[in-house]
C-alpha cells in the first residue's frame, strides 16, 4: 500500500511527518511558523518595540530552533506593521566562525584543548561577536548587498543615510572599521564604499598630508626647477624640510599603528589586520576620532559604549531595539557535545547588566542539560546573573494534549488544494476509532518532545502502509500496528539514551 494513497485519502497533499528540522521543514515554515506556537510563546517573545530577555531550556527535539524561527518572522511582520518603533534582530546562532577565529589567536597548547580555549572565552568576546553580526548586517544593506546578511526584518528605510547626523556616520564608520566583516569584498574597499554612501568627508585629516605634500612640492619645485641643481638634494637641509612637513603625517602614522594594534590584538574573534585598520583610522578627522572607545582593552566597557553607539544609529533608522537570538550552542565543533564546553561557552553571557541593557532583548535558547549547572552554582552567580529577572523558562515542556493540537495543526496543513473548512483533514481520522483520544494524548505525551512525535508518526504511518497491499487497502491505522510500534520506539529510544 502506497503512503501517498493513504494520506490523499484523507485529504493531505503531502507527509506532515516527513521533515523533523524546523530550518528546512516545509510544513512549519510555509504554514506552522505563522500559526502553531508553545505554550510558552507570550513569555519568551514579549514585546519587541521594548523587548526582556528570556533564558529557555529545552531538551532536543523541543522546538527551540523553531521558536527562534518564530520570533524572527514575527519581529519581521512586527516591523512590517510599526515602523515607527521597529526591533533589529540578530540571530546568533553560528559560533564556529567566531570560536575559529578566537582559538587561532590562543597559544598551540591551548587551542589543542577546547576547554582551555573556552575558559579564556569572555564576555567581551560575545558582545564582540554580536557587534560585529549587526554591523556587517547594516552595512550590507546601506550598500546594497545582493544577498544581505542578518534577517530579513532588518531592512533598512530608503532615506537610511539621509537619517544619520555627522555623528552618527562617523559611529557608523568607527563600528564597520572595528567590526564588518564581510565575506564577500575586501575590508579596506568595502570601508571606502561605505564612507563615500556617507558623505563624510574627513577635511582636517586630509589637510594634514596636503601640508606635507605641498612642503614635498616646494622643496623639489626649488631644486630642480628654480635652482636646477639636483646636488642640493645631497645635502641635509631639503631632508630636515622634508621630514618638518611630514612630521604631523608621521606622528598621526605612529599613533594610529599602535592604536590599530592594540584593537587587533583585543579584538579576538574578528579578523583584524594593522595596517589596513591604521589606514582606516587615519581618515577620521581628529575631532571626530579623539576620546573615541575602541576595543583595544580586556574588558566590558568599551564595547557597551560601542553598542550605545550601534543603538543610536539604529535609533535614527527607526529602530527602537535590539533582539538576540542566541541557538545551537551545542553544534560547534569546539564544544564537541561536551556540557562543560557548552557552559565554558554560555556562562560569561549570565551577566544582569548585559541581559538587562536597555533597549536589548536576548532570547537563550539553551540545552536542558545546562539547567543542572544552574542549579549547582554558588551565591556569587546568582548575584550576577540575577536569573530570577530574566523570564526563564526551566523546561521547555509538551503536554500530550499541546502535541496533539501540534500534529493535528501540521495535518491540517497539508490539506490539497481542493480542501474545503469542511473536509478540513484531522489527525483524528488517521486511527482506527478503537483508538480512544485519550489514549494517543498518553502516547503522545510519553514521546515529550515534537521531534520525537514526528519519527514516530513517520514511522506508523509507514509501518501501517507496508501492512496492506494496494488491492486491499485500509485507510484507518488500527490499534495493534500503534501500540507495537509505539513499543517498539520507546524501546529504541531507552536504548539510545
Amino acid at each position: 500500500m502506497n503512503l501517498h494513497d493513504l494520506l490523499a485519502h484523507h485529504g493531505m497533499a503531502s507527509n506532515p511527518f516527513a521533515d523533523e528540522d524546523a530550518q528546512t521543514d516545509p510544513v512549519f515554515q510555509d504554514s506552522c511558523r505563522a500559526s502553531t506556537f508553545h505554550p510558552s510563546w507570550d513569555k519568551v517573545y514579549g514585546d519587541p518595540s521594548n523587548p526582556a530577555t528570556s533564558i529557555v531550556f529545552g531538551e532536543k527535539g523541543a522546538g527551540k530552533t523553531a521558536l527562534r524561527l518564530q520570533i524572527s518572522a514575527q519581529i519581521e511582520q512586527h516591523n512590517h506593521d510599526h515602523t515607527d518603533r521597529r526591533a533589529f534582530v540578530i540571530e546568533y546562532d553560528d559560533f564556529n566562525p567566531f570560536l575559529d577565529r578566537f582559538a587561532d589567536r590562543l597559544s598551540s597548547r591551548k587551542q589543542r584543548d577546547p576547554a582551555k580555549v573556552l575558559s579564556e572565552w569572555k564576555l567581551w568576546d560575545h558582545m564582540d561577536a554580536i557587534l560585529s553580526l549587526g554591523v556587517t548586517s547594516v552595512v550590507d544593506r546601506l550598500l546594497g548587498a545582493s544577498q544581505p546578511s542578518g534577517s530579513a526584518a532588518n531592512a533598512l528605510p530608503d532615506d537610511a543615510v539621509k537619517r544619520l547626523d555627522r555623528f552618527q556616520k562617523r559611529d557608523l564608520l568607527l563600528l564597520a572599521a572595528c567590526y564588518d566583516n564581510s565575506l564577500t569584498e575586501a575590508f579596506q574597499s568595502r570601508w571606502y564604499r561605505l564612507r563615500r554612501k556617507l558623505w563624510y568627508m574627513p577635511w582636517r585629516s586630509w589637510g594634514i598630508r596636503g601640508i606635507g605634500l605641498a612642503v614635498k612640492a616646494a622643496v623639489l619645485a626649488y631644486v630642480f626647477w628654480w635652482k636646477k641643481d639636483w646636488t642640493l638634494m645631497l645635502t641635509v637641509w631639503p631632508w630636515l624640510i622634508l621630514t618638518l612637513g611630514w612630521a604631523p603625517w608621521l606622528a598621526q602614522v605612529w599613533r594610529w599603528w599602535m592604536q590599530a594594534f592594540s584593537v587587533s590584538r583585543k579584538l579576538r574573534c574578528v579578523t583584524r589586520d594593522v595596517n589596513p585598520l591604521r589606514q582606516v583610522f587615519m581618515q577620521f578627522s581628529g575631532r571626530d576620532i579623539n576620546g573615541q572607545p575602541l576595543p583595544n582593552k580586556d574588558r566590558t566597557d568599551d564595547r557597551y559604549e560601542l553598542l550605545y553607539k550601534f543603538q543610536g544609529v539604529l535609533n535614527a533608522c527607526g529602530f527602537t531595539s535590539i533582539v538576540v537570538l542566541v541557538d545551537r550552542v551545542d553544534e560547534p565543533h569546539l564544544i564537541n557535545g561536551s556540557l562543560e564546553n557548552m557552559r565554558g561557552l554560555v556562562w560569561s553571557m549570565l551577566d544582569n547588566k548585559f541581559l538587562k541593557q536597555p533597549g536589548l532583548g536576548l532570547k537563550l535558547l539553551l540545552p536542558i542539560e545546562l539547567a543542572e549547572f544552574v542549579e549547582g552554582e554558588n551565591h556569587d552567580f546568582y548575584q550576577r546573573a540575577r536569573l530570577d529577572k530574566q523570564n526563564m523558562i526551566p523546561s521547555l515542556q509538551w503536554t500530550g494534549q499541546s502535541l496533539y493540537d501540534l500534529a493535528n495543526a501540521r495535518v491540517a496543513a497539508c490539506a490539497g488544494d481542493k480542501q474545503t473548512s469542511e473536509q478540513t483533514p484531522q489527525l483524528r481520522d488517521l486511527f482506527d476509532p478503537s483508538i480512544e483520544d485519550t489514549r494517543l494524548i498518553e502516547a503522545f505525551a510519553s514521546l515529550r518532545v515534537p521531534r520525537q512525535l514526528f519519527k514516530f508518526l513517520y514511522r506508523v504511518l509507514v509501518a501501517h502502509c507496508q501492512t496492506y497491499v494496494d488491492t486491499a487497502p485500509q485507510w484507518q491505522i488500527d490499534a495493534a500496528t500503534f501500540e507495537a510500534q509505539l513499543a517498539l520506539f520507546q524501546r529504541e529510544q531507552q536504548t539510545g539514551a
